[in-house]
């Protein structure tokens, strides 16, 4: 399975590539961040993520997209530039008719650390242990972007036996009941 993840945010917008199965050692195949500066026109910071991460796709056809699903902040400015860097992610691969999955900051940091409130070190060192780098990506959004990946890769098959489950109790709701 290949993963592009997406770490959004409109003067950072890290972006990773992760090749692997659960249960398996992973390959990282490229990290980076898309950077646009911060005193540009709101559009044409859009439009600049919206060509890197086309980018990106291109060279390194991925087969799913995940995204770091945008979370309430007290920084409503914040809030609002990751959401729109997040809905340009979603658009270039729905775009391709690449699969997209949001995961939480907590459901990252649980799979890929152990904990749900793990920081950025802790999230930065075992993306470098698990992808066997030499040194932490950097900036901490490319690490991030690269977590999102893992954990895509490692929840992925646990989601599909789920949605499977419930597609087949949908099909057939009274089959396996007792009056």
């Amino acid at each position: 399975m290949r993963v592009l993840g997406v770490d959004p945010g409109l003067t950072r917008c890290g972006i990773g590539i992760v090749e692997g199965v659960a249960g398996r050692p992973l390959t990282m195949l490229g990290v980076g961040v898309v950077r646009t500066p911060a005193d540009a026109d709101l559009s044409h910071r859009l439009l600049a993520v919206e060509q890197g991460i086309d980018q990106w796709l291109d060279e390194h056809r991925p087969e799913f997209v995940a995204v770091e699903r945008v979370f309430s902040q007290h920084n409503v400015r914040t809030v609002m530039g990751t959401a729109q860097a997040s809905a340009v992610a979603m658009l270039c691969a729905a775009r391709r008719g690449i699969p997209v999955a949001l995961h939480t900051p907590s459901e990252v940091k649980a799979a890929v650390t152990g904990s749900g409130r793990a920081d950025k070190a802790q999230v930065g060192a075992m993306v470098t242990r698990l992808l066997r780098l030499a040194a932490p990506p950097k900036p901490a959004d490319a690490a991030d972007a690269l977590a999102l990946a893992i954990c895509h890769i490692w929840r992925a098959p646990a989601q599909n036996r789920l949605q499977q489950a419930v597609a087949r109790h949908a099909a057939h709701p009274t089959k396996g009941r007792t009056a």
